[in-house]
């Protein structure tokens, strides 16, 4: 894999909470992305990153890995072209 990408992740599960957002913020920091992460209404958290493919590849894979906290049941990503739009990483 190689290039830049974004992806975009709806994380399933008991996820809302700061600790939640908190881990995989300091996740992608150490991999090196941009991005957000962010309750949404239905009790998913939407995790958005851009960087190396590969390192959003390996953000996804540790969403699933089940050493999160809370209860992660189902991540869904798509990926995409990056926009370029972000910077930091940031819990919403």
């Amino acid at each position: 894999m190689s290039g830049d990408t974004r992806v975009t992740a709806y994380v399933h599960g008991h996820v809302q909470g700061v600790g939640f957002r908190w881990w995989t913020r300091s996740r992608a920091l150490e991999l090196g992305l941009v991005g957000y992460a962010a309750n949404q209404a239905d009790g998913r958290v939407r995790v958005v990153a851009e960087g190396p493919e590969d390192k959003v590849v390996a953000l996804i894979d540790l969403l699933r890995s089940g050493r999160t906290p809370g209860s992660v049941d189902l991540v869904v990503e798509a990926f995409d072209t990056p926009r370029g739009d972000l910077t930091g990483f940031v819990e919403k």
